[in-house]
């Protein structure tokens, strides 16, 4: 974090820390935390770039980096997409290779000193970073996984965001609404008349998005609004203060639900 409370990056994307900026956050009282954001390479409609899960996973970290001590991490950009590949320019890994690299991640933080890991994801394609956070007991590293449906719900509440989580699926009012607060330049026309709802996908990984969309999009984009993006992404920043407390205390949660803050540590 700079002195001016912002998350210094390089590009606006890649974090710009040296290895002096991490050594003197773990001079620290608690333990070094890490942030990863998990994006994609998937269609997002014909208005939202491919990248828009990294990105979006990106805007988050950079939010969360800016109000806590934490080493932020540049991004894994291609994940578990497959769903998506009835339109072109999408590619995808196996969960097996995500889940491989999530773990070497951490393994390699786990041998420079770091210690607690947060995996803050873009895609709701990528189920398996649930299981590495799940297996990640005794592995030297504390792990989590970031922002939890309950944490856009209350961002969703915030912002003012009218579709529900259900049918804002993807490059939707939430999606479009981030990108037009933080990469406006990215957002072509055509959000604005491109909305389009399927709430019952039962099928999705049996069939891909293409039996349920033919533009690719399911939510309500016309809805989008930067002031929007800007409050989602601030009630994210709020929401990670517990997530925070969990993995750089060395006594956890200390009771939840009231989840105290690391001893010598305070958010400004």
């Amino acid at each position: 974090m700079s002195d001016s409370g912002t998350a210094d990056t390089a590009g606006g994307v890649l974090p710009s820390d040296t290895s002096h900026d991490v050594r003197a956050r773990a001079a620290g009282p608690y333990r070094q935390v890490a942030v990863l954001p998990v994006g994609s390479f998937e269609q997002h409609g014909p208005y939202l770039p491919l990248a828009t899960d990294t990105l979006v996973a990106c805007s988050i970290a950079r939010e969360v980096a800016a109000a806590y001590p934490v080493h932020l991490l540049p991004p894994v950009t291609i994940s578990c997409s497959h769903e998506h590949a009835g339109w072109p320019g999408t590619v995808s890994i196996s969960s097996v290779t995500l889940h491989a690299v999530v773990r070497d991640i951490a393994e390699s933080l786990r041998r420079s000193g770091v210690e607690a890991l947060v995996l803050v994801n873009g895609h709701g394609g990528n189920y398996v970073l649930g299981n590495v956070v799940q297996e990640s007991g005794g592995s030297g590293v504390r792990m989590a996984l970031f922002p939890a449906p309950e944490d856009w719900e209350t961002a969703r509440e915030r912002a003012g965001v009218l579709t529900s989580l259900l049918s804002d699926m993807h490059a939707g009012e939430i999606e479009t609404s981030i990108l037009l607060h933080c990469h406006p330049e990215l957002v072509r026309p055509g959000y604005e008349t491109t909305d389009f709802v399927a709430d019952d996908r039962r099928h999705l990984l049996t069939l891909g998005m293409s039996a349920y969309t033919e533009s690719g999009v399911i939510g309500r984009p016309s809805l989008a609004s930067a002031e929007k993006g800007k409050q989602l992404l601030a009630a994210l920043a709020d929401s990670f203060e517990a997530y925070f407390s969990l993995v750089a205390s060395d006594e956890g949660l200390d009771g939840v639900p009231g989840i105290a803050s690391p001893e010598g540590w305070h958010r400004s």
